[in-house]
């Protein structure tokens, strides 16, 4: 009786591992193209964002050493109105403190370039928008990371998946706007954001022109 006991308390231990370990496997699944389409999909207006600007604002901001300043938790967001614009917040992990994407999130890259090539998606450019949770690195040092990430992931995108580079904006935020401002060193803060920004010009292409080849030369006439 008792190793029947023990038997089925050893059963039901398995049963809960293998459960956390389904709900972890969930939690860390790459999204769906789909997924990602359906969060950029809703586009209304385009956003009133001054790019050049605001990524010179991001730097002076940071590099500052402002006497009052309110701290990570209060810190006012450099750009609120990116709030607006449909968002699909992504978990791409980089090597620490560099822009190189681990190969665990090489799926979660590419399901992005799936969506960004969707039909319902074509006729838009997009920001892609770097994140750093605050740290014992400077403000500076995070917001020159965030860039140095948010161009990797453009790099990725035109060079790999030919996505035209008119519809893709990196911008790097480091730690000037938080994604969740009551928690500055949650993980949630180092996510990489994909924001529907506004439509493409009719007459830009969404895709890279393929290069035309050289015309073939004609066989020289024999005399």
């Amino acid at each position: 009786m008792r190793a029947n006991r023990l038997s089925a308390a050893g059963l039901c231990v398995a049963l809960g591992l293998a459960v956390l370990a389904g709900a972890a496997r969930a939690q860390t699944a790459a999204p769906t193209r789909d997924d990602i389409v359906g969060k950029l999909n809703h586009f209304e207006e385009a956003g009133e964002v001054d790019l050049p600007a605001l990524k010179q604002q991001v730097m002076e901001r940071a590099k500052a050493r402002i006497k009052n300043d309110p701290g990570p938790v209060n810190r006012p967001l450099i750009a609120p109105d990116l709030a607006k614009l449909p968002a699909f917040n992504a978990q791409i992990q980089f090597d620490a403190d560099t822009p190189i994407i681990q190969p665990a999130s090489y799926q979660a890259v590419g399901r992005i370039a799936d969506a960004l090539v969707h039909f319902s998606l074509l006729p838009y450019t997009f920001l892609i928008v770097g994140h750093v949770e605050s740290n014992s690195k400077t403000r500076e040092a995070n917001a020159i990371l965030s860039q140095r990430r948010a161009d990797a992931i453009r790099d990725v995108l035109v060079n790999t998946f030919k996505i035209s580079t008119k519809r893709l904006h990196p911008i790097g935020l480091g730690e000037e706007q938080f994604l969740d401002r009551a928690k500055p060193t949650s993980a949630v803060n180092g996510q990489l954001q994909i924001l529907t920004y506004a439509k493409l010009p009719e007459d830009a292409p969404a895709h890279p022109a393929a290069a035309t080849a050289p015309a073939a030369k004609k066989p020289a006439k024999k005399r």
